[in-house]
């Protein structure tokens, strides 16, 4: 086919304009070598007839230019994902081979193309995404992050195209797939704007009545809104103009398939929709204030205009899982209006609506963490399990349904997925609490490990050290980690076992000063009655074998192999030795046998223990852990008095340095009676204090009275005192303690 009847005149100038406008959003990314070789690839599979029109009748080389401008402007430009979406069509039609495209264009345009071609394959077998397949799509999911995001703005731009298409039925197939998979896969990675135009094309197409009659009555009512919302932010930019604040401001109204979900969940009209529109205030803060600046908008604002404690959503102490960070609370404003203002800065505004083309600019800079690493380790552990119904159960829900937030009895908040049961929650705390968890105490009643979260529950996870994984844990957890390690503790229960018996034997022995020998420990385990010596150790871990007979029958056998007589003088327990502290520490102590703190400390793994969180000032004490390392605890920790009486073999003096260190957490929990105004009150005194900071707050209300904790960042016990004497002059506040 020759070039000049593939493409209308209308295309051709299409083309041209979108060749330029690529060339200019890629900055570096493309060259007009790279344009020049890629035009000559398509040129050729247009003229051997290869490339053909689509069910929509789309020229297919304008629909993929288009989608390299979406990931161009809106995603991030890369070369290998810009030249893998214009040569997708050449390989798959078979112009091209992509050792070709590896030769001219390198390998990773090439690798690229690989994930595409193994997509289009899994769509050539069923169009639906069913189980087997909906795994090897995972599997293309988990090798290149850069697929993902191709196939997102591929939809993006099909989308935008067949608005005219008289092929209706694919109209509504491509539509419900957008809906289905692609818009939440947008939201999961951050690309807010991707989203909510997927959603709105997916509602136009497939509720055209209910999208029109939305559009329609949001055109109605766009002059009394802007007029609201100039009353609203007048004064509030007033103020915060005075604080000496650098902001600009903007009303942004909800989508409309964000109305239309809500009319149908409310079961009201447009009108029934209080929240149609949200005010956002964006802060141009250095790195280092963000969330100063921002905590002390929020304690402007909410002492302007009455708040909604229920409807605050605060994603700067604990950004979402794809880096979203913001704090949003409701406030009623003038005329008894509900308005949702959202707080955040210039870097966090250009995350949410660029997502990870945001993360890669501001590589670097200190701030939340994109979860998408995490979300891929948990997707790849979900297929090692090997299970397709499980995959797309739990794949289903980690994309589509909302996270809850839970908070443990200190404060700290943890995301996890809708329907995650109280196990779920100790594995996310960690290993160990999960393997030992016997239930948990969510407020004032104990709940079985079955119990499923919501949002706000306070949990303390209880724990027993005779607990040990069970097989049917697998039936009662939904999140991909906490299944991968329950399986891999069922596996390795045994062999950890064997492994502590065989580390504590060696033990008793350097404590009895009696030498190690392999083929002497062989010798007697042979004659204790043992052909496998993993046996041995597993009887040893039981307790069905005697560990001080063991070590008799070891001295024994070691004498013999020496040719020494027998000796017949009782041989002294081993609880009467004491295991000295390693000889890496002892270096680190000096001559006064006391080891000091210091942020410079080299050496040694040195770690504040969390259990009760000691800052410079405080007395304190070290603690030699299993692995070499010490923990800082305080002298008043409540776990130093079993410490000391099991392990104090293990403990060694400490003192700080001269010099203070760095930030330390700190949990404080309050109580008092619950009088308006009090939370803003003890987060300004917090915000106008210097060297401190806000990290976490958690607040509980029952009955007239209120308990919280709050998680600050300070450097010594001498701040952390005058805060709490501070804290303690606010009206209502009866107690301030530390944790």
């Amino acid at each position: 086919m020759n070039q000049n009847d593939f493409y209308t005149q209308a295309e051709r100038e299409r083309l041209s304009e979108a060749r330029q406008s690529l060339l200019r959003l890629s900055g570096d990314a493309l060259s007009q070598h790279d344009l020049e070789l890629l035009e000559a690839y398509i040129g050729r599979a247009v003229d051997t007839g290869a490339i053909r029109r689509d069910a929509f009748g789309l020229n297919p080389v304008l629909t993929d230019m288009e989608t390299a401008l979406v990931l161009a402007e809106e995603i991030g430009p890369t070369r290998g994902a810009l030249l893998g979406v214009m040569l997708n069509l050449c390989v798959m039609s078979g112009a091209c081979q992509t050792d070709e495209v590896a030769r001219d264009f390198g390998q990773d345009v090439a690798h690229i193309l690989h994930g595409l071609l193994r997509i289009r394959e899994l769509y050539q077998k069923s169009a639906a995404v069913e189980s087997e397949n909906f795994r090897s799509l995972l599997v293309t999911f988990a090798e290149d992050m850069r697929v993902i995001l191709i196939m997102i703005a591929n939809r993006v731009s099909l989308m935008r195209l067949i608005r005219d298409t008289e092929n209706l039925e694919a109209q509504k197939r491509v539509s419900m797939e957008a809906a289905y998979l692609y818009a939440p896969l947008a939201h999961k990675l951050g690309l807010y704007k991707l989203k909510s135009e997927l959603e709105d094309l997916s509602l136009k197409y497939l509720e055209h009545d209910a999208y029109y009659h939305i559009k329609e009555k949001l055109n109605e009512t766009k002059k009394s809104r802007d007029a609201y919302i100039a009353r609203f932010i007048q004064p509030i930019e007033e103020k915060l103009k005075a604080v000496g604040l650098k902001f600009h401001m903007k009303g942004r109204t909800k989508s409309i398939h964000s109305i239309w979900q809500k009319m149908k969940k409310q079961n009201v009209g447009v009108d029934g929709v209080y929240d149609l529109f949200a005010i956002r205030i964006i802060l141009d803060s250095a790195p280092e204030r963000e969330k100063m600046d921002c905590w002390q908008t929020f304690s402007i604002i909410t002492d302007m205009y009455q708040s909604n404690p229920k409807r605050m959503r605060d994603w700067l102490s604990v950004p979402k899982s794809n880096g979203y960070e913001s704090l949003h609370i409701t406030v009623l404003g003038p005329e008894q209006k509900w308005v949702e203002v959202q707080i955040r800065t210039e870097r966090m505004d250009d995350i949410a609506e660029h997502g990870l083309a945001a993360h890669w600019r501001y590589k670097g800079i200190k701030g939340g963490q994109s979860g998408v690493d995490e979300w891929l380790a948990n997707v790849r552990s979900a297929l090692e399990q090997g299970d397709d119904m499980q995959l797309m159960d739990q794949f289903r829900l980690d994309l589509v349904e909302d996270e809850v937030f839970v908070f443990t009895p200190k404060g700290d908040l943890f995301k996890l997925p809708v329907g995650a049961t109280v196990l779920d929650f100790a594995y996310s705390i960690h290993t160990k609490v999960g393997n030992h968890c016997t239930g948990a105490r969510i407020g004032n009643r104990n709940v079985t490990i079955r119990q499923k979260l919501q949002s706000g529950d306070q949990v303390e996870i209880l724990t027993s050290a005779n607990q040990t994984p069970k097989q049917d844990w697998l039936n009662i957890v939904t999140t991909s980690r906490a299944r991968a390690k329950i399986r891999q503790s069922l596996k390795e229960m045994h062999s950890k076992d064997a492994l502590l018996a065989k580390e504590e034997l060696e033990r008793k022995l350097k404590n009895r000063k009696l030498d190690y020998d392999e083929p002497t420990l062989m010798h007697t385990i042979t004659r204790l009655g043992y052909r496998v010596v993993t046996d041995f150790y597993a009887a040893l871990a039981a307790g069905t074998l005697d560990m001080n007979s063991v070590l008799e029958s070891y001295a024994q056998q070691l004498r013999h192999s020496r040719g020494e007589e027998e000796r017949t003088a009782p041989t002294q327990s081993a609880d009467q030795y004491v295991m000295q502290p390693d000889e890496a520490v002892k270096r680190l102590m000096g001559a006064e046998d006391v080891l000091v703190i210091d942020r410079n400390l080299k050496g040694l793994d040195f770690q504040m223990a969390r259990c009760c969180q000691p800052v410079y000032g405080d007395e304190v004490f070290g603690f030699v852990t299993s692995g070499g390392g010490i923990k800082i605890h305080r002298e008043d920790c409540p776990n130093a008095p079993q410490m000391r009486e099991r392990f104090g073999y293990r403990i060694v003096r400490a003192r700080w340095a001269g010099k203070r260190g760095s930030q330390y957490p700190i949990t404080l929990r309050v109580v008092g009676n619950d009088d308006l105004g009090i939370v803003n009150n003890i987060t300004s005194i917090i915000s106008k204090e210097e060297n401190i900071l806000l990290r976490s707050i958690s607040i509980d209300s029952h009955d007239g009275l209120f308990s919280g904790t709050l998680t600050v960042m300070l450097e010594d016990a001498g701040r952390l005192q005058k805060l709490i004497k501070k804290l303690k002059t606010v009206k209502g506040v009866k107690n301030v303690s530390r944790s």
